[in-house]
């Protein structure tokens, strides 16, 4: 076995936590991830709305959960249920499905602070809550404040962990047009956010290295491919040239080009 990697912590982790997004997953192709890295996957999220139209939802669900993964929609489908005055119904779809976790976002509509907390309050009685904090519209800024007064104040009303938003795309929320990490935002929010609270989205390999660098392996990392899962893992290990000599101790230092 290799010596000095970094520890990681076995399921269920309360660090180094990994999101994956899945967009469409065929019922084999659920099956294939589980069987390759469901060890390295915490949370599985269903995409925006597309459990609400696909028809093996349900089944991918129990696919997951029966291997220790914990499974909500995206937040995006709860936004369109809430803002068309159906959260009653929304509960009762989710529990149909066999989710055991929600994620409450406001990224397309806008809902007033005291009312995302109280929706997080209700649901949290039930289930793990993820909430979004962050718009997916490039056109709309939050100042580091809003960030992190948003944050803690979803945390204090029961959310298990606070999601920065970046889309899939990686390209709004804590992220530049470019891709690249907003360093100001990202470092305010760890500096007054526990780290272990936060998922950052990080679909790009250059984002997730970013984060690794700066915070560690343990970083909680989401909106990752399905297909992506096993080399985040190698990331977070040392095990791929991006971060090879992160984790390695200053007497193999040497051994650096």
């Amino acid at each position: 076995m290799l010596k000095n990697l970094p520890e990681r912590e076995n399921k269920p982790r309360s660090t180094g936590v990994t999101m994956v997004m899945d967009k469409g997953l065929g019922t084999r192709q659920a099956h294939d991830l589980v069987e390759t890295a469901g060890h390295l996957i915490d949370f599985l999220k269903l995409g925006f709305g597309t459990s609400y139209v696909s028809k093996n939802a349900k089944e991918k669900v129990k696919i997951y959960k029966e291997n220790n993964i914990r499974v909500y929609v995206g937040g995006t489908l709860l936004e369109a249920f809430i803002v068309r005055g159906q959260l009653d119904d929304y509960l009762r779809y989710i529990d149909k499905l066999g989710c055991d976790s929600v994620e409450v976002s406001d990224g397309c509509i806008r809902l007033e602070k005291e009312e995302k907390c109280r929706i997080i309050q209700r649901l949290a009685k039930n289930f793990t809550v993820l909430s979004e904090v962050g718009a997916k519209d490039e056109g709309v800024h939050l100042e580091p404040s809003e960030w992190t007064g948003a944050m803690q104040s979803e945390l204090d009303a029961g959310s298990s962990f606070v999601i920065g938003e970046a889309r899939e795309s990686g390209t709004v929320g804590i992220y530049e047009k470019n891709g690249s990490a907003d360093d100001t935002l990202i470092r305010e929010i760890t500096r007054l956010i526990p780290p272990e609270k936060v998922i950052w989205e990080a679909p790009m390999k250059s984002q997730q290295t970013w984060f690794i660098k700066l915070l560690g392996p343990g970083v909680n990392l989401g909106n990752i491919a399905p297909a992506e899962i096993v080399a985040l893992e190698t990331l977070r290990l040392g095990l791929r040239g991006d971060t090879f000599f992160e984790s390695l101790p200053e007497n193999l230092q040497k051994y650096k080009l």
